[in-house]
Parts: structure tokens; C-alpha cells; sequence
């Protein structure tokens, strides 16, 4: 059992899979919604946090990257630098997670000129939001449909 959960907190961390994916996979698997809940929490928030500290090596390493494959600018970009104009970084912690990512928001947002500390706070907001959403209605949804048969 403590496997399962070590790959919800797993999932959670890795970029592209996050707290969207893992906690429903997980709920719908028969694991318990709150240590889904609690693990994906702590595993998307430690790999955001370690990217907000170490964010001056990661932009480095990120544009090298992205040079080397010959992009400059992609989608995810874009649309974090719309929704930052938009709706600043409230806005861009609070829809990242659904759009582009907890680890791209982050990023995009301190690029942008959010602080350490700001990017901290509304990340740390928006994915306990986000956390509990999946998780309840994860968990409302499927207790609905496993009682309807």
C-alpha cells in the first residue's frame, strides 16, 4: 500500500503528470482520497518549491535547452504570458495547473519578474485549490457512479 502511495507522490512531482492526473488515477484506484490528496500536495509542492529556490540555474539550463532545440518561444509560453497579462500572478498560479502546469507557471511567473517569495505563496494557494478539487470531486464522482449500479 505505501508503494501506491509513493507513486501518487511520485506522479505528482513530475512535470506534465501533476496533481490533475495523479489524484484522480489514484482515488479511482481504491487508494484513500485524503493520503491521495496529501501526497500529491506534498509531491507537486516540493518539486515547485526546489524549482522556485534553484531558479536561477534552472532559467539557465531551460533556455539552453530550448535553444538547442531551436525554440525559443512555445505554446505553453504564450498562453502563460496572456493569462500573466491578463490576470497577473494570482492569475497565472491559479489557472497553471490546468493549463500549462504548477512547474511552467512557476517558472513563467518568476521569468516574468513575480518574486521568490510571491510565487511561493500563490503557488502554494493554488495547489491546495487545485488539490482539493481533484480530490473531492474525484471522490464525490466515483462514490456517485459506484452507487448508481
Amino acid at each position: 500500500m505505501i508503494y501506491e502511495y509513493f507513486l501518487v507522490f511520485l506522479g505528482a512531482a513530475i512535470p506534465w503528470f501533476e496533481i490533475a492526473l495523479v489524484i484522480p488515477l489514484g482515488i479511482v484506484a481504491g487508494l484513500s482520497p485524503f493520503w491521495v490528496m496529501a501526497m500529491a500536495f506534498i509531491g507537486n509542492m516540493l518539486t515547485v518549491l526546489a524549482l522556485i529556490i534553484g531558479f536561477d540555474k534552472f532559467r539557465d539550463w531551460y533556455m539552453k535547452r530550448q535553444e538547442a532545440k531551436g525554440k525559443a518561444v512555445n505554446k505553453k509560453s504564450e498562453r502563460a504570458k496572456r493569462i500573466w497579462n491578463k490576470y497577473g500572478l494570482p492569475g497565472l498560479a491559479l489557472l497553471g495547473p490546468i493549463l500549462i502546469g504548477t512547474h511552467i507557471a512557476a517558472f513563467i511567473g518568476m521569468t516574468l519578474g513575480a518574486t521568490k517569495k510571491n510565487t511561493t505563496i500563490w503557488l502554494t494557494i493554488s495547489i491546495g485549490i487545485w488539490t482539493l478539487a481533484f480530490g473531492i470531486l474525484t471522490a464525490l464522482g466515483f462514490d456517485f457512479f459506484t452507487r448508481a449500479g
